[in-house]
């Protein structure tokens, strides 16, 4: 039997049986359209969140105080720590030739008022150079300078959204808003940001950072952000900045992260999450293909003297295990086409919908549901049609 008789005969016992059939290739459009879409959504995390981290730039350092290593011995209680100083932070940008910029950083909150209306927000101690490492600028007014940070000016840059409630439509410039409880001076309103790693850049307020630990009495900094000329002088420079707090400190009592570690750890982590999505949605398509074998082998039985008359009239084995094999990998094959158009449009749709929920259809998800579906075809229909082959055709034509 040529394999386009075949292929018809296939088509005329599905169009047979319409609703058998799309109840059957159901089972397969959920299955590979699960794939799709949890993989979409995999994906579309892992780029926005590798998006974000690469936005701020490979070539960052991060040096917080604190040893994260654990070694033996007796352990000092945390406060025995050694603090990162705002002269740790000078020593690094004049003793590191690899440094490009070091920049303390201190961290508190308070609430700024400004006439009846409050808010409490971050309050970011940093540097000039701040706006160059983060990209964070100035959209009117002016950041802060050198000559500032070194006075300890009471000046201070808002947020969009901390501009917007406490000043609406008014121009804040120049006018005096009292932060903790101390007047400040505003001299600038950033550009918007948004939300960037869950953290609301809009809605923070930067001062100098000698003013901020002047605020929040204290000559802690919560860390040092550093950058380096380039990403290939990364692992040279944290030995160089390791020598110089070293020998500030009489120990390495502090520890440095990397951004381009932490966006390499965070990316295996994001694709094994991906691979978690898809095996869960892989058991979707195991169920379809075990309904395929079910309504497949009642299909046997009930053309049960189809096949003893084929046979009767010189129809071979290997004619009836092809017809048999042919419908079920034509329900998987056509399921998985209408799994592959759900999946997809139901990823752009949910991204559509949901613009907070990044989406990205990858090409191999899709390779692989089609290789999955055919599989499962082939595999789940072995059995029913190897079953239908081996009918005795005298047994069939006397079945009822």
């Amino acid at each position: 039997m040529h394999m386009v008789e075949v292929f018809q005969a296939t088509l005329e016992a599905l169009v047979a049986n319409k609703l058998r059939s799309l109840l059957t290739m159901l089972g397969m459009v959920i299955g590979v359209a699960s794939v799709i879409l949890l993989v979409a959504l995999g994906q579309g995390a892992k780029a926005y969140i590798v998006g974000e981290l690469a936005g701020l730039g490979t070539n960052l350092l991060i040096i917080q105080p604190g040893k994260t290593e654990t070694s033996g011995g007796f352990h000092p209680p945390l406060s025995t720590v050694r603090k990162l100083t705002y002269a740790d932070a000078v020593a690094l940008k004049r003793r590191v030739p690899l440094l490009e910029e070091a920049i303390p950083v201190v961290l508190g909150s308070g609430r700024v008022k400004y006439l009846n209306r409050s808010r409490d927000v971050p309050v970011v101690g940093v540097t000039p150079e701040y706006q160059k490492v983060r990209r964070l600028y100035a959209e009117t007014g002016a950041f802060f300078t050198t000559e500032d940070v070194e006075a300890r000016r009471r000046v201070v840059v808002l947020g969009r959204t901390v501009k917007r409630e406490l000043f609406g439509e008014e121009n804040p410039l120049g006018r005096m808003v009292t932060l903790a409880g101390a007047r400040y001076r505003v001299i600038g309103v950033l550009e918007p940001k948004g939300v960037s790693l869950g953290f609301d850049m809009d809605d923070v307020v930067f001062i100098p950072v000698r003013s901020a630990q002047e605020l929040f009495d204290t000559d802690r900094l919560f860390e040092i952000i550093a950058s380096t000329i380039s990403t290939e002088e990364i692992n040279p420079a944290i030995e160089q900045i390791k020598t110089v707090l070293s020998r500030r400190h009489g120990k390495e009592d502090f520890h440095i992260i990397s951004q381009g570690a932490m966006l390499s750890a965070l990316q295996r982590i994001l694709d094994i999450l991906t691979a978690v999505l898809a095996g869960i949605a892989g058991v979707s398509l195991l169920v379809g293909g075990i309904g395929i074998m079910n309504i497949m082998l009642v299909s046997v039985t009930e053309r049960t003297k189809e096949v003893g008359l084929r046979k009767a009239i010189g129809a071979r084995r290997g004619d009836i295990l092809h017809q048999f094999l042919m419908e079920a990998v034509v329900l998987s094959l056509v399921g998985g086409a209408a799994g592959i158009a759900t999946g997809v449009g139901g990823a752009k749709l949910l991204s559509f919908l949901v613009s907070s929920l990044p989406t990205r259809v990858s090409f191999w998800s899709i390779l692989l549901a089609v290789a999955a579906s055919v599989t499962i075809g082939i595999f789940f229909g072995v059995y029913p049609a190897r079953r239908a082959a081996h009918l005795d055709p005298i047994a069939a034509l006397r079945h009822e």
